[in-house]
């Protein structure tokens, strides 16, 4: 099957531009905590992506497109990682610089190249950068809270692939040349085109999946912080308070903890005893949580299987104590629901004085804390500690 490299371009310009603008205008409807506004950046790059390769292809003479084109590409797959960083509740300084390092590199190697650089000036530099930035982002979907994610291993997969398929086309690059037979129809436009139709599809549903489990819709009404059935904190309004509260607490040096507390196994109790016993559990779950945590407390949203504490303590043995008390108390609760039917509880602690007072840092691991206290048979309350 003999397919033009202009048609091939514009059916990927296509998908890739449909599913992004779909992605942007999802993301302007919810009230999106910052993950959801990093993969949209990243899906506007992949909209420019194809802008520039399309230029390209019709005035082989503006080799700027193919500057602009390669940086935008390293950009789409940086701000998938970036993305995954952020919903992980870690920092993502550091790796944002990184990114920035790859997409200067990705677009500077073919100015510096020229017009006479031809169309694969600087690829090796745009290859090696998707192949990092898509590695980070596979391993970043397997650890913190995407990894309780189902959805999130299938993104891991995907970027998992598109990083061994750049290993392989930057191996064939170097061994054959882009002008090589094998590289032409295995690792050529054509075949990386529908590749990126594919990872493009697939991505743009599992991180709208992610997305609406932090993001509820604007359409609630202006101000409700609190939601009306149990007065629990929505996660905005917890990253504002928490905020305020670490702040202060810094000026004097008190210890500020937060406590994360999970449900792993809702999903299989829900198909095994039924929707209407796995309502109960979570209903005596979020009430449990609010009704044990000390009354100064904050008590926010974290995704859809787990709840966030935090308040000010005095002492980590203190802050021990506390998370002690909320899985008992919660422990209790849930006896009294659901026939008998028991869930798995996670408990983390994470401390400003050995954390630091870093709001995102807390909580990331506060929760890595309670992913390992549900996993684990000897204690269900865990103290975590800052890699």
């Amino acid at each position: 099957m003999n397919l033009q490299l202009t048609s091939v371009l514009i059916m990927t310009a296509l998908v890739v531009n449909v599913s992004g603008v779909l992605f942007i205008v999802e993301t302007l409807l919810r009230r999106d905590e910052g993950a959801g506004r990093i993969w949209a950046m990243g899906f506007l790059a992949g909209m420019l992506t194809t802008l520039a390769y399309m230029v390209w292809s019709q005035s082989p003479g503006a080799w700027w497109a193919v500057a602009v084109g390669n940086a935008t590409f390293a950009a789409t797959t940086g701000c998938m990682w970036l993305g995954c960083r952020r919903f992980n509740g870690r920092s993502v300084k550091w790796a944002s610089a990184v990114v920035a390092a790859g997409v200067l590199a990705a677009g500077a190697a073919v100015v510096a190249a020229g017009p006479t650089g031809g169309d694969w000036a600087g690829a090796l530099w745009m290859f090696v950068a998707l192949m990092v930035f898509a590695a980070a982002g596979a391993v970043e979907c397997v650890r913190g809270a995407l990894r309780e994610s189902r959805t999130a291993w299938v993104l891991a997969a995907v970027l998992g692939f598109q990083s061994l398929y750049y290993v392989s086309r930057t191996s064939a690059f170097l061994s054959s040349g882009p002008d090589s037979a094998l590289f032409e129809s295995t690792f050529g436009t054509i075949p990386t085109s529908f590749l990126t139709v594919v990872l493009t599809i697939v991505a743009v549903v599992v991180t709208s999946v992610l997305r609406a489990s932090r993001a509820p819709m604007r359409g609630r009404l202006p101000g409700s912080d609190l939601l009306a059935e149990d007065g629990i904190l929505s996660h905005d309004a917890f990253q504002r308070s928490l905020g305020d509260l670490v702040k202060r607490a810094s000026w004097r040096s008190e210890i500020v903890g937060v406590i994360a507390v999970r449900i792993d196994d809702l999903d299989q109790i829900s198909t095994a005893f039924g929707s209407e016993v796995a309502r109960a559990i979570t209903d005596a779950w979020r009430m449990g949580v609010r009704r044990h945590a000390p009354s100064n407390a904050l008590v926010a949203e974290d995704d859809t299987a787990g709840l966030l504490i935090g308040l000010a303590m005095d002492s980590p043995a203190d802050a021990r104590r506390q998370a002690g008390t909320v899985y008992r108390g919660l422990f209790d609760e849930l006896g009294k629901v659901g026939g008998g039917v028991i869930p798995v509880v996670g408990v983390g602690v994470a401390l400003s004085d050995t954390t630091g007072y870093d709001p995102a840092e807390l909580q990331r691991v506060a929760r890595e804390a309670a992913a390992r206290a549900a996993a684990s048979v000897e204690s269900s309350v865990l103290v975590g500690d800052p890699e």
